[in-house]
């Protein structure tokens, strides 16, 4: 029998294609969350009485880091994703080619500015802290390879294949984990014992996760060159662009995800700086126990809420490439349709994930911190926050994917200075959860922006939407209520405060939850309406009507 070539084979429909790319980039994403957040687990063991002090350290050289990073990659990952599907969309597989090659070029100098840069002002955004100037120094070194990595990552994702993306993240992290678990114990029960040293390590093994990362990516591409020189032979080649014209191509595109990109980032980082001397002025605390505090939400409750706001990453780079696509075409009725089925893609997943998480906040975070019941509240509250985080990562996606990059970006800007004018005010009222608040209100400003300027220029289905979302909500509350219960009830018999009980909770609250909910959207054939028909077959088999 002749092998189909993959101009022969059937094609996949925007939605089938957005649950197949949001399941690989989804279990990518989810496993290397996972286990960053289970290292945290022996890492704390092994650093002992000085683990809330040296995750603050860490925490705080991750923030800047991260911002340096997106600089570093210009947001060019994600250009180059929109930018080849765009291109591909045209059949000019080419144009795309030529793109890629240039932008390799120019990320590869990217990296070595970025290097740099967090180099030299390590002293000055540390506020001359010995200490965490050598944390951000270990993590300048990384900044060499990820713009590289992150490209390729980019370029795959424009042909709409995320099994490359999502298998290198996966080892990437593995190799990560491995080196600072190893570097840490050697430093800490074998060595001097000096936490700031293993700090150190730990963030430089960025730079050896990126490199397994990197050779996968590569081995991947050279694998597929063949392909792609075949499809660049038979495109169009109708557009005649020079490389400055490309380049600037790129740059265009890239800005705007620069700046939403580090959103996020940037809103922990005010908290970063105005956290402890906004606290000064109301509270009487030491620096210390302040340092200890904000390590708590902006690093312990943010290491596990990121899993689930890594799903809704997920589901944005794969929304991306298609909606650029359907843009491109002029198809208004298909970008509508991917608007809507992304928003309830992501209701249906993202809702129940982070109230679950909310639900068994106290057995979740005695696994991985050991008992402390301000951090069980500040994993709780931040657990809502997530939701947040994730709803902005797709709105500013789903504007990206149509082009509407500005207005993104105001609408952005908007509920950042929000963030900022309310900073003091949520710290004077509610002291420690301050910060957490204000970032909540400032994401709700934003989401209510983009969502109106979605409903109004381009008509998805608002009413459904909600309708479908009022349902979700439901059923989500009442998983919470079983999940809290259980939780609750078992915490009575076996204890809250030791990892032992806390994992035999979670054991037997998640299953339970996940049947609660699963069995509510199948029985209201919920999920059909925005799965698609294959959930039919699952009720089938559980004989359900």
């Amino acid at each position: 029998m002749e092998k189909q070539t993959s101009a022969q084979r059937p094609k996949r429909s925007a939605q089938e294609q957005m649950l197949r790319g949001s399941a690989w980039m989804t279990a990518g994403s989810i496993f290397s969350r996972i286990l960053g957040a289970i290292y945290i687990v022996p890492w704390r063991i092994w650093m002992g009485a000085a683990f809330l002090t040296a995750n603050a350290l860490f925490t705080k050289g991750y923030q800047i880091y991260s911002v340096f990073l997106i600089i570093g990659t210009a947001g060019i990952p994600s250009a180059i994703s929109k930018q080849v599907a765009h291109y591909n969309a045209m059949n000019e597989y080419k144009t795309g080619l030529r793109l890629f090659f240039n932008g390799l070029l120019l990320m590869a100098g990217m990296g070595i500015l970025s290097f740099g840069a967090l180099w030299f002002l390590a002293p000055i955004l540390a506020v001359h802290d010995p200490a965490l100037t050598q944390i951000f120094r270990s993590l300048a070194w990384p900044l060499l390879l990820i713009p590289i990595l992150s490209i390729l990552r980019g370029f795959f994702q424009g042909y709409n294949e995320m099994a490359p993306s999502a298998i290198s993240q996966f080892i990437e992290q593995v190799a990560r984990i491995i080196y600072m678990l190893l570097m840490t114990f050697i430093i800490m029960r074998l060595g001097s014992g000096n936490y700031v040293d293993a700090v150190s390590q730990s963030t430089f093994a960025a730079f050896v996760g990126a490199v397994f990362g990197l050779g996968l990516l590569a081995v991947y591409f050279l694998r597929q060159r063949q392909r792609f020189v075949e499809l660049a032979e038979t495109s169009d080649d109708n557009l005649q662009i020079s490389i400055p014209e490309i380049l600037l191509d790129i740059i265009k595109q890239a800005v705007p995800f620069i700046i939403l990109d580090s959103a996020i980032n940037l809103y922990y980082i005010v908290d970063q700086y105005t956290f402890n001397p906004m606290m000064h002025v109301r509270y009487a605390v030491s620096e210390h126990r302040l340092d200890e505090i904000y390590a708590l939400f902006a690093g312990n409750a943010n290491k596990l809420i990121m899993i689930v706001v890594s799903l809704a990453v997920a589901m944005a780079v794969t929304a991306l490439p298609l909606l650029a696509t359907a843009a491109t075409r002029g198809d208004k009725h298909e970008v509508a349709a991917q608007i809507t089925n992304t928003l309830q893609l992501f209701y249906v997943v993202m809702i129940p994930a982070a109230v679950g998480m909310a639900a068994i906040a106290k057995p979740l975070y005695v696994l991985f911190y050991g008992y402390d019941e301000l951090g069980v509240h500040m994993l709780e509250l931040s657990s809502f926050l997530a939701i947040l985080l994730g709803l902005f990562t797709v709105l500013a996606t789903l504007l990206q994917g149509m082009f509407r990059n500005r207005l993104a970006i105001a609408e952005m800007a908007v509920g950042f200075a929000v963030k900022i004018v309310l900073q003091w005010l949520m710290i004077y009222f509610f002291n420690v959860y301050g910060p957490t608040i204000s970032s909540m209100i400032g994401m709700i400003v934003t989401s209510l922006l983009m969502l109106h300027t979605l409903r109004v220029d381009y008509h998805y289905k608002a009413r459904q939407t909600m309708r479908r979302l009022l349902g979700i909500c439901g059923f989500s509350a009442l998983m919470f209520v079983v999940v809290r219960g259980i939780a609750l009830l078992m915490g009575m018999f076996l204890g809250t405060q030791r990892a032992l009980p806390a994992i035999l909770t979670i054991v037997v609250a998640v299953p339970l939850g996940v049947l609660v909910y699963g069995y509510a959207i199948l029985k209201t054939r919920l999920a059909d309406m925005i799965v698609g028909s294959r959930v039919a077959g699952i009720r089938r088999r559980l004989h359900m009507r």
